[in-house]
């Protein structure tokens, strides 16, 4: 048994999206609000880090390090939850560095984590050298993954299928739609419905990588995630749903599609999706529903999984309005 510290609130509600439903005059559309999971302004790693941070006290870690671009929703919350186990946090952010913190970055700083600037193609290797440096001068690091996206994080997914079932015990959703990029979330959800039997598709869908890349990155995932609870189930990349249609120019390029299903969101429902991961999910699904892609009776879960600063970044507000 994986060990936890629980700081996550849990279990994240699900609602009813029926503004959105009779706009797009398709399939029911459900979400479940993982931008909800308290924890510095919430989202899906936090569930990751309650297990990733359980990991690192069990081994008697004073620093946890991690790495992403520079408004990662993974760096903000592992600066959170560093802060909130007592343990110093060093992230390894990609360049450019912005005239001023604002957004993800901006908590960064408020959380307290050191903040380490690397080139993308030098990232692991700055990450690397960070951990042994701490090391050296007598720390107790623990590394955790770009998106926290290990065996130890996704597990988290896997058990949050279960939550996702006592919430729903008359019919489970015909799919599930989210944002895939580090393969963690799909890998966890993918392993989870085998083990309990969900019935719902599980699509992702990729913001930046190819399909194959995420395809192959997922199924590794949710092979160690089986061995992580003795299962002996193991899944192929062609088992795993993903679609790569929407990544346009790339990670974090804001698109037309994508901000029309920000301004979707917000007018006929209320909910905050960011520019970057929940935006172009949203965007997928939008477009999706719009193609025939769904049956009209089928009932679709839209998976938040949050990145709501991202919104408040200088780069992404005026594109938005």
């Amino acid at each position: 048994m994986l060990k936890r510290k629980a700081f996550a609130h849990l279990p994240t509600i699900i609602e009813h999206l029926p503004k959105l439903t009779k706009h797009l005059n398709g399939p029911e559309i459900y979400i479940k609000r993982d931008d909800q999971t308290g924890l510095a302004l919430g989202g899906n790693k936090t569930r990751k880090l309650e297990y990733l941070l359980g990991q690192a006290l069990e081994e008697g870690a004073d620093l946890v390090l991690t790495t992403g671009a520079g408004q990662s929703n993974h760096c903000r919350q592992t600066a959170a939850a560093a802060a909130r186990c007592g343990l110093d946090c060093i992230l390894v952010l990609v360049k450019p560095v912005p005239k001023a913190p604002t957004a993800n970055l901006f908590l960064d700083h408020l959380l307290g984590a050191e903040i380490i600037w690397t080139e993308k193609k030098n990232r692991d290797q700055t990450l690397e050298k960070a951990y042994t440096d701490a090391a050296e001068q007598g720390k107790k690091p623990y590394l955790i993954p770009y998106g926290g996206s290990n065996s130890v994080g996704a597990y988290a997914y896997f058990k949050a299928v279960e939550e996702l079932q006592g919430q729903l015990p008359d019919k489970s959703p015909d799919w599930i739609v989210f944002a895939s990029s580090s393969g963690g979330t799909q890998a966890g959800l993918v392993a989870g419905a085998s083990y309990f039997q969900l019935k719902s598709k599980i699509l992702g869908v990729s913001v930046d990588e190819p399909g194959p890349i995420l395809t192959d990155r997922v199924s590794a995932l949710a092979n160690q995630i089986s061995n992580l609870y003795g299962d002996k189930t193991q899944f192929t990349p062609d088992q795993i749903l993903v679609n790569d249609n929407f990544v346009g120019e790339g990670y974090g390029v804001l698109n037309e599609k994508d901000r029309e299903a920000i301004l979707l969101f917000a007018d006929l429902e209320g909910i905050l999706l960011d520019p970057v991961y929940t935006g172009r999910a949203g965007a997928g699904l939008i477009h999706l529903i719009r193609l025939g892609y769904f049956e009209k009776e089928d009932r679709v879960l839209f998976w938040h999984t949050g990145g709501t600063p991202a919104l408040f970044a200088e780069q992404y507000m005026h594109d938005i309005l």
